[in-house]
């Protein structure tokens, strides 16, 4: 597999302080052999980098995939077991040497039966070395099929672990299976009845509340805001409603406090102004008229329209007010029911709706309403963030102890699980096997053989010791047989 720029880039440099490890050397005398213990080189090819700068050696980093100076301290301890897994099979090989030459020599039968122990020890351990050595490299750098079995097939390796992570764990079954028994809803109950998590849970929200708020562009916000409230209006029909509304303000007497405001300031305003209504009186008569006569009839005028409006003021029974009374029910009627009125009043709601004006204030309001927000969520003692810690504590008491409302939590819970694992269970996979894909053949086989090298040289120990018991059973059996 070709390094990427990224990783030549961390060999040239030395990396982070990491080292690289050359490949090992193949041969009989190599880390993969049975002879090997520590050469020059090391066991797993572990030696001093020459060439590099001060000697020192470097790491591979790939990634999200590494090999780290953890997993060269475990590599020693891979050594230092294959050390012992070798010696094991070259004391058996001198145990069978002078075994068979004791028989030979005439020392006495049991010498035939500690070497035929000794012959199948060593077949085990040579056997067990080869089943070893092939899942990381070729024996001996032999071309034999079927080995170097992780660096060759590791993206297949992946792409069957994905598929075992996807079939055995990542199904909707398995998912709603291990929710249920897990009891979220009583489990979050008792943790958010506890005051010291509500007040946490509300700090995290009002934290995530001005996160939000802060990046959300405020000239977006008020655009949609305003295309919102313009269409919702623009869709709705207002003049049934103002009938509606008027009727029943009508029927109530509820204008009647309005109407004595009205007659009380215009009797007030013709009291201070009294001037002003008879010039105007006067300014509008005919020039041809004497002034003397312009003046009495704007004396009269004005006295007669104080009059009116002082009989309207003190008179709850005045034939105007009834007048106002039946003009804003017919007014209300017609607001319900009649096609002209109605189309009227639409055209003027979007005639106002199409203003300037009332965009920007609609417009606006997303500024007020965001500064109400962000005061709300920064104070501790907001009415906000108390109400919010309050309800937090009542939904912890009733999930704590409501188990109907703990299984509708637990169903959202399990629903929304079983259907994200069932649609991007592809895609949660495919992480699986790109990610392995993706790591370096040699490293991969590297950190891998440095994680469980130990225990698979455990296997060459026991390959000698079980072989040997073996060989040394079957020698016996078929002796006491020909016997």
């Amino acid at each position: 597999m070709e390094d990427s720029n990224q990783e030549k880039a961390a060999r040239d440099g030395g990396g982070a302080g990491g080292t690289e490890t050359p490949a090992p050397p193949s041969g009989p005398l190599s880390s993969s052999g049975p002879l090997s213990s520590s050469g020059p080189s090391g066991p797993s090819g572990s030696s001093s980098a020459s060439g590099s700068s001060g000697g020192r050696s470097r790491l591979t980093t790939l990634g999200s995939f590494s090999y780290t100076a953890a997993d060269e301290e475990k590599r020693r301890g891979v050594r230092r077991m294959k050390t012992t897994a070798t010696a094991l099979l070259l004391l058996v090989a001198l145990i069978y040497a002078l075994a068979t030459w004791g028989k030979n020599s005439g020392l006495g039968g049991w010498t035939a039966y500690v070497a035929a122990a000794a012959e199948a020890g060593m077949v085990g351990a040579l056997a067990d070395w080869f089943a070893v050595t092939a899942l990381f490299r070729r024996p001996l750098g032999l071309p034999i099929p079927h080995t170097a079995i992780i660096p060759n097939k590791k993206d297949q390796l992946g792409a069957s672990l994905g598929a075992f992570v996807g079939e055995n764990f990542l199904s909707a079954d398995v998912v709603r299976a291990r929710l249920r028994a897990l009891g979220i809803g009583s489990r979050l109950g008792t943790w958010l009845a506890e005051p010291d998590h509500a007040d946490r849970v509300t700090a995290e929200l009002s934290t995530a509340l001005r996160g939000a708020l802060t990046v959300l562009r405020d000239s977006d916000v008020q655009a949609v805001v305003g295309e919102a409230i313009t269409r919702r209006a623009e869709a709705a029909e207002v003049a049934p409603g103002i009938g509606k509304t008027l009727d029943k303000v009508v029927s109530d007497g509820a204008h009647h406090r309005a109407v004595d405001l009205i007659c009380s300031r215009a009797h007030d305003w013709l009291v201070r102004h009294g001037d002003s209504v008879m010039d105007a009186v006067q300014g509008g008569a005919p020039g041809w008229t004497p002034r003397f006569v312009d003046r009495r009839i704007g004396d009269r005028v004005y006295k007669e329209l104080l009059r009116f409006i002082t009989e309207m003021r003190d008179m709850p029974d005045h034939p105007a007010r009834g007048s106002i009374d039946r003009f804003l029910r017919d007014f209300a009627t017609d607001l319900q029911s009649d096609t002209d009125t109605r189309a009227r009043v639409e055209r003027l709601k979007s005639e106002l709706l199409s203003r300037p004006e009332v965009q920007d204030v609609i417009a606006s309001a997303w500024s007020s309403v965001r500064a109400m927000i962000m005061s709300a969520a920064e104070d501790d003692h907001s009415e906000l963030r108390l109400r919010a810690r309050a309800s937090l504590l009542s939904l912890g008491a009733r999930l704590a102890t409501d188990s109907r409302l703990q299984g509708k939590l637990d169903g959202w819970i399990e629903d929304a699980a079983a259907y994200v694992v069932s649609t991007y269970r592809g895609e949660i996979t495919s992480l699986i096997s790109d990610t392995v894909a993706s790591w370096d053949a040699n490293d991969t086989s590297k950190k891998i053989e440095a994680n469980i090298g130990r225990d698979l040289q455990f296997i060459r120990i026991n390959g000698t010791v079980v072989g040997a018991l073996a060989g040394l059973v079957i020698y016996t059996v078929a002796h006491a047989l020909g016997a």
